[in-house]
């Protein structure tokens, strides 16, 4: 079969490739997406199709012929963090047997850039949006206002009813943290938090609210860093606020990481956990049951949080009524060693 290709570009179109597979155009269009509808047969013959005529979608026609593209924006601030590759994993599963496409944004924690992000994807016209947390720059909200792009924020409960969000209380878990610490007779307790985002503030306000209520609170055992969260750092600031405040008893980090470097660096220092100090950490990451001690961790629903938030934001494209525009999955505090 000749190819004569698109008359301005001169390349493969989609029209041609669903005739050599002797389907229609929207079949071919279904079956390159990968819409679960379509025959693995007949899903196969496009595709070998496609690779014959060297024929690659174009996203920006698509989206022009159908007033948005078939794609979900998601934005997430960090792609080290095991916490956001769980969640995105569980994006995929759902989105992908919909022939939805999954287009990732990672903005570094910094609302700036994720306003920059928003502003190139909304060009594209995506079906949908996935946004980590509730904290956005003014220009961010303006624009996905005047979009009207479906959105469903992960990682946090908003006050506002009209906002769709899939998480916790961050504040709650904070507070649960405390309440541990405090059941284990641990009397001086600090918090030590980096990456400080509205999440890990919210953190911070939940665990010095129980304190408070116990008139335990000391804020010279509040260490707030603006760095990047890593072990290296929780060395660093253990080592610091144990050299200022050797009472210390309890603490409670705003990572795993964080706290995973202040037991490697307690062991140093000849520090005993949880006999001098006892530790909480929170996401529950992997290495946190392997640790010496094995780390006590808040541990998130990560991978659930990216499944409910991805079907709640289909429930939206296909017009279905959200009965539950904010969905609680808790959390659950892992007791071990620590």
């Amino acid at each position: 079969m000749p190819v004569t290709g698109n008359r301005t570009t001169g390349r493969p179109t989609l029209n041609e490739v669903a005739a050599l597979a002797d389907v229609s155009p929207i079949t071919a269009s279904r079956a390159l997406r990968g819409v679960a509808s379509v025959a693995p047969p007949l899903a196969e013959r496009v595709r070998q199709a496609a690779l014959e005529l060297g024929y690659v979608a174009n996203p920006a026609a698509r989206a022009l012929a159908s007033r948005h593209s078939a794609s979900v924006v998601v934005l997430i601030p960090s792609l080290s963090n095991h916490l956001f590759i769980d969640t995105l994993e569980a994006i995929h599963r759902v989105l992908h047997p919909r022939g939805l496409e999954v287009l990732i944004g990672n903005f570094h924690y910094d609302i700036g850039e994720e306003e920059n992000l928003i502003r190139n994807y909304l060009a594209y016209r995506p079906a949908g949006m996935l946004l980590t947390g509730l904290e956005r720059s003014e220009g961010s909200l303006r624009m996905l206002a005047a979009s009207q792009v479906p959105c469903v924020h992960m990682m946090d409960l908003a006050d506002d009813p009209a906002l769709a969000c899939v998480g916790f209380s961050q504040q709650q878990a904070g507070r649960a943290a405390a309440q541990h610490l405090l059941s284990q007779g641990r009397r001086r307790l600090g918090y030590i938090a980096a990456q400080l985002d509205s999440r890990v503030l919210h953190r911070a306000e939940g665990f010095r609210l129980a304190l408070q209520e116990q008139g335990l609170y000391d804020p010279g055992l509040e260490v707030l860093c603006p760095q990047r969260s890593s072990i290296g750092l929780g060395s660093e600031l253990f080592e610091g606020l144990i050299a200022r405040h050797p009472e210390v008893d309890g603490l409670f980090f705003c990572n795993d990481d964080l706290a995973h470097g202040a037991i490697y660096q307690a062991q140093r220092q000849g520090i005993a956990v949880p006999g001098q100090v006892s530790m909480v950490g929170f996401n529950d990451l992997p290495p946190s049951a392997h640790t010496v001690p094995r780390l006590t961790s808040i541990r998130t629903p990560r991978a659930e949080i990216g499944q409910h938030a991805a079907q709640k934001l289909l429930d939206r494209l296909d017009g279905k009524v959200d009965l539950q525009p904010h969905l609680d999955l808790g959390f659950e505090l892992v007791v071990r060693e620590s």
